[in-house]
């Protein structure tokens, strides 16, 4: 006997659900997840854990399994320690462990951000293009989205960003440095200006430099780190999906004045970072020096991409970060379709007309040039 039982479930749709309004129209953010030889569109650290590491991380998880009955460090202020420790080696920053943050990804510390200053009768601004997630922070967060707009060389233009400031009045204010998707970095001077600037704010504001890709800042480009200890309504964001290897861990960080971080814990959720990541973390850091050995390395190759794709006639913006932007296409999805169909996935984002490519191994950005060359010859 056939069985004809619906296992779908009732025919329901989003439509017959009482979802916000504002999220009618809206689709899951997400880069594609395709399985081809060559993967370039997130950003990834293309090296994976060392097996030694990987045994440490995993002696640290089955320790932390142990206690799995019991809910995890709800302060965590060990993690909280040994990330100061790293900032304090990797940039020079003298932090106590009460001035860092950390949750799942860099997102969710933003996300905490936005809970805290953004919401209801509030603005965020910031200067496109830029990551596109942080209008979705805005937007789940009932926060205005505000955006001003970079120039032609996609850095922020000073007079226009007070300006900005001067007009919407922000509670948030989100600098990426190195930007996401340009690479982009920004000079302290103008992080400095737009600090200056909130500060004349009646309701004040504060200012969130994004780094998710800072450790792979080209020599002499300055952490906005230094400025925190004259800014106390500054925070400086990190991750470990990037130059540590971790994208698969979900751990990001940043730092900031205690009084900053005891407001993003006010709206955390209770036990919001669990025992199994706190102990991969801590484990990592114990190897931060091997883990971060790579950097160097995709720096390298980075500024190669970028000299290759200028001398076959790309446009290309300078880059502090893990990947490169080039354009110009009349098609920036023909050219997309046609590598992935070399097998070489890279990022159809930012600018109409450009694309990205994250910085792999030797042997990925051979493949990718091989397939742009076949691809823009047709």
């Amino acid at each position: 006997m056939t069985d004809t039982t619906d296992r779908t479930g009732p025919g329901t749709t989003l439509a017959d659900l009482p979802l916000r309004e504002d999220l009618r129209d809206e689709h899951p953010y997400g880069a594609p997840q395709l399985d081809v030889p060559v993967v370039l569109n997130v950003n990834e650290n293309p090296y994976p854990v060392a097996p030694g590491i990987v045994a440490d991380i995993a002696a640290a998880v089955a320790h932390a399994a142990a206690g799995l009955n019991r809910y995890p460090d709800r302060e965590f202020l060990d993690l909280r320690a040994d990330l100061a420790a790293f900032l304090r080696v990797e940039s020079g920053a003298e932090l106590a462990p009460e001035q860092v943050w950390a949750a799942n990804g860099s997102n969710e510390v933003m996300l905490h951000v936005l809970q805290a200053f953004g919401g209801p009768g509030r603005r965020a601004l910031s200067f496109a293009p830029t990551y596109s997630m942080y209008p979705e922070y805005a937007r789940d967060t009932q926060t205005t989205w505000v955006v001003g707009q970079r120039t032609d060389a996609f850095t922020v233009d000073v007079e226009h960003a007070r300006a900005m400031v001067r007009e919407h009045r922000p509670s948030v204010v989100l600098l990426a440095s190195p930007n996401n998707p340009t690479g982009t970095a920004l000079p302290l001077a103008t992080v400095e200006a737009v600090l200056d600037e909130c500060s004349r704010l009646s309701q004040g504001a504060v200012v969130v430099v994004d780094e998710a890709y800072g450790e792979f800042r080209r020599s002499g480009t300055p952490s906005a780190l230094e400025l925190l200890p004259r800014h106390g309504n500054l925070a400086v964001s990190r991750t470990m999906s990037k130059a540590f290897s971790l994208a698969g861990a979900r751990v990001g960080y940043l730092a900031a004045s205690t009084a900053f971080v005891d407001a993003l814990r006010i709206v955390r959720l209770p036990y919001h970072l669990s025992a199994v990541t706190q102990a991969t973390a801590r484990a990592a850091l114990r190897h931060s020096e091997e883990l971060l050995s790579t950097v160097g390395e995709l720096r390298t190759r980075r500024d190669e991409t970028v000299r290759w794709l200028r001398d076959v006639g790309f446009e290309v913006a300078d880059s502090d970060a893990n990947f490169v932007l080039f354009g110009r296409f009349a098609d920036r999805h023909a050219v997309w379709q046609g590598l992935l169909e070399r097998g070489v996935l890279i990022r159809e984002t930012g600018p109409a007309g450009w694309l990205r490519v994250s910085i792999g191994t030797a042997d990925e950005m051979q493949q990718f040039r091989t397939a742009l060359q076949e691809v823009v010859s047709q």
